[in-house]
Parts: C-alpha cells; structure tokens; sequence
C-alpha cells in the first residue's frame, strides 16, 4: 500500500517519461487504522499517465461474478476500449443493473473499511500465542504469517500439510512470485465469518 513517500518517488520517477501506469486498486475502499488510500486520481500528475483497475466484486462482496472496471485519461480509454470489445464486449444486464443500485447507497463501500478491520483483529487476537508470526495487514482482507521460525518447509508443503492435518486452506506466497521465490510466509484470509475464523485459529494453534 503506497504512502506519501511513495507517491513523491513514483512522480519523480514517471517525470519526463513515457512511461504508463497499471494501478490495481481493487482494494480502495479497504484500507484499515485510519489510513487513505492513495490511488492515482487523487495525484494529477499520476493521474494523466495511469489506468486505474478495480472492483465491483471485491467491494461488494460478489467477487465469483469476475465484475470491474478501469479508467484512464480519453486517449488511453480510447486504445482499450478497442481492444476490450474483442475480449469481453461487455458484463452481462442483470450484474450492471445490480451494480447501478449498490452505488446507489455509498454506505455500502463507505462501511467497508471497518467491517474488514473487525475480521482482521479478530484473526489477529485469535492467533495470538501461536507459533505463526503475523505480518501487519494495512488493507485488503488477507494477512501473511511467517511460519519458517518453526519449520525448513517449503510454503508450498506446509500449506499442503495445513489441508491435510489441520483443515485450513491456506495460500503459499511463492504461487505470487515469478519465480516461485519462497519466503517461509502463507496468506490468510479474513474473509469469513466469526465462527469461522475463531475456530481457524483454533486448529491453527495446534500446528
């Protein structure tokens, strides 16, 4: 998650180049402890250089219905939107309507901030005294917990052990990398409800 500090050096760096943006942002309305979310938009500078991609699904709690969108200066909209309509053509009636009428309330995004900051201290607390070392989450609704204080496998093995003896899916963070780079790390996500997250922690204790 960018900072001011990044948004300084990435204008430095972009300055005088040709160089365009790809900002995924599909996580803008999750940003937790009170922080902003520094998207594109908000930097004029960025902005006129930048394709900004989100998420209805991510925001709305639908994402198997695969919805988003993306914005870009005209001339850069103009180049994908060719390219677009031999891709997709375009998302389906019923889901565009559906969006229409969510955006309608901006309480519904407005509120998402805290309802995932909730579940993720909740994890958190839950996990405590564990033998995983959980890394600070800012946003989105996944954590990382470094297991390699404890165990030489690899992320890819003990993620599979996770299935096997504990019950709980877990992602390795290798399946991340280019180059299968492993950091003794996995990914949780907190996008369940209470009682399932308690009782995750629970078999995630006895590991």
């Amino acid at each position: 998650m960018f900072d001011q500090h990044d948004i300084e050096r990435l204008t430095a760096l972009t300055r005088d180049t040709d160089i365009i943006i790809l900002s995924d942002e599909v996580y803008e309305h999750v940003v937790f402890d009170g922080e902003i979310h520094h998207g594109m938009a908000r930097h004029p500078q960025l902005a006129e250089r930048s394709v900004i991609v989100s998420s209805f699904g991510k925001t709305y709690h639908v994402t198997g219905w695969r919805v988003g969108y993306c914005m870009a200066p005209a001339a850069l909209m103009e180049e994908i939107r060719k390219v677009h309509q031999f891709m997709v053509f375009s998302a389906d009636t019923p889901m565009q309507y559906a969006f229409a009428n969510a955006l309608a309330d901006p309480q519904q995004y407005l509120g998402l901030a805290a309802f995932y900051q909730q579940k993720r201290d909740l994890l958190a607390t839950a996990l405590q005294g564990s033998r995983l070392q959980l890394l600070p989450s800012r946003g989105s609704f996944f954590m990382l917990a470094r297991f390699s204080g404890f165990s030489q496998e690899s992320d890819n093995d003990f993620a599979v052990r996770l299935i096997r003896e504990a019950k709980v899916a877990t992602l390795p963070l290798s399946a991340f990398y280019s180059d299968g780079s492993d950091t003794g790390i996995i990914r949780l996500s907190f996008s369940k409800d209470n009682e399932t997250l308690l009782e995750g922690a629970r078999r995630l204790h006895r590991v």
